[in-house]
């Protein structure tokens, strides 16, 4: 019983692990097409299985992305509230992402044919 409280723990925080190593290339890929502001950016990550995040994760994590150059924001007013802050993915953004697609293409080919759901 034991093990298998420290088992579910540990994978628990691998989840945790990934979710985190690739939730700023998630939000690049949903700017990729619109701009979009924060809460929106939140809806349209919960509405994904597995994509579980917070006003709390996504809010520092553009200030991250907007202070290395990946995003741009503009405020602008609201039809219902205050103003809000839109983002947009720059060219340096859009490159960043370009990579990362392509190298997680490479590395899930390579995961799946280890635990069996990909091509040999």
């Amino acid at each position: 019983m034991r093990y298998m409280v420290a088992a579910a723990a540990s994978q628990d925080r691998l989840i945790a692990q990934m979710r985190r190593g690739t939730l700023e290339f998630c939000v690049l890929a949903l700017l990729r097409e619109e701009e979009r502001y924060g809460f929106d950016l939140v809806k349209a990550l919960g509405e994904e299985d597995g994509m579980v995040t917070s006003e709390g994760t996504i809010y520092p994590l553009l200030t991250r992305l907007r202070r290395d150059g990946l995003v741009t924001s503009t405020w602008r007013e609201s039809p219902s509230g205050p103003p809000r802050r839109y983002y947009q993915l720059t060219h340096k953004g859009r490159r960043a992402l370009d990579d990362f697609v392509a190298e997680w293409r490479r590395f899930r080919r390579a995961v799946d044919r280890f635990v069996g759901g990909g091509e040999r």
